[in-house]
């Protein structure tokens, strides 16, 4: 890793990726393999920080987010890419009159650097209910996947803490890990005929009535007190977070994020872009979370490769066509008489 002192002003890279995450460095290790120069900015703040381990990454199952993250380093700067640590605040796209057509972006220091292409592997921000408890435990024994931490509390007291139209779909996926498993109905719609039904064939129960904290005693969840006053001994919550893309630089671009809707629920947002991560912006891709707010790591990571592999090819039909511009630019010169 270099310091981002050492970049001067003005370096050009055929890459510049926006987020260190899994994501962007499989992005970043596509294109260094490929032979691009390639910087990755990483502001540090990776979405699953706070998790214990890392679940469903095949070979690397259990391991932890830093450690993942620290291999992959090791990885992209092995074969050359340059890391440095800090935040991009604009990105701006250079017209087809400067002699390097691509973009200019602005770090968090006053440095600038150049690309020719952009991959934003940025994230996203789980935005949490506003329940004393519930951010102080989150990653802990407050999840939201059970692909992530089912195992994890499998067998275990579980509450699902209902907060939309998701909360009947939440209990149900659940129900697999654990047989003790309440709904908490909080501010989730009622409940449907055959919803009802539903948890009852389960064996899921139903508690009515707002949450007002979930409770902790020495430093492990104990439960769920209700605004009743009732408490309710629970050893794990899961909770539906708004999922928000953290593509706020994107938007100098013109380029805008989409409502996530799931049941005629706004979930959250995210940014479109084609099954390769191409946006509608040319020269701009995106990957994980940012444009896929469901996808757990390895499949963001994927999402990198996939990206990293259409830049490269990008990047070969621009070089190829220069490269036939200037083969007929001397034929065209040696054919000329004297």
């Amino acid at each position: 890793m270099i310091d981002g002192t050492a970049l001067g002003r003005g370096e050009w890279y055929d890459v510049v990726v926006v987020g260190g995450g899994a994501a962007g460095l499989s992005g970043a290790l596509a294109l260094v393999r490929a032979r691009r120069s390639v910087l990755v900015v990483d502001g540090g703040q990776p979405r699953n920080a706070l998790a214990v381990h890392v679940h469903n990454y095949l070979s690397r199952d259990g391991a932890t987010p830093s450690d993942l993250l620290a291999a992959g380093r090791a990885e992209v700067t092995g074969y050359g890419g340059q890391i440095i640590s800090g935040d991009v605040t604009s990105v701006e796209r250079l017209d087809s009159q400067s002699d390097r057509v691509g973009f200019r972006m602005v770090l968090a220091n006053g440095d600038s650097v150049y690309a020719r292409r952009l991959l934003v592997a940025t994230g996203l921000v789980d935005e949490l209910p506003d329940i004393p408890g519930v951010a102080e435990r989150w990653g802990r024994d407050v999840l939201h996947c059970p692909y992530c931490h089912g195992w994890e509390v499998r067998d275990q007291a579980l509450g699902i803490l209902g907060t939309g139209p998701m909360a009947v779909h939440g209990a149900l996926l659940f129900r697999q890990w654990s047989a003790n498993l309440i709904l908490f109905q909080h501010t989730s719609p009622a409940l449907s005929q055959e919803q009802a039904e539903q948890l009852a064939a389960r064996g899921i129960t139903v508690v009515e009535g707002e949450v007002s904290a979930l409770e902790v005693h020495d430093d492990q969840l104990v439960g769920i007190r209700l605004r009743s006053g009732e408490f309710v001994p629970r050893q794990a919550v899961a909770v539906t977070p708004r999922f928000t893309a953290r593509a706020e630089i994107l938007s100098t671009l013109g380029l805008l994020t989409t409502d996530l809707e799931i049941a005629g629920s706004v979930l959250g947002s995210y940014v479109p872009a084609d099954a390769n991560g191409a946006t509608s912006v040319a020269g701009v891709w995106v990957a994980g979370n940012v444009s896929d707010p469901m996808a757990p790591v390895i499949t963001a990571a994927a999402t990198g490769l996939k990206a990293g592999a259409a830049i490269n090819a990008d990047l070969i039909a621009e070089d190829t066509a220069h490269a036939v511009a200037a083969l007929r630019a001397r034929e065209r010169a040696s054919s000329t008489p004297a």
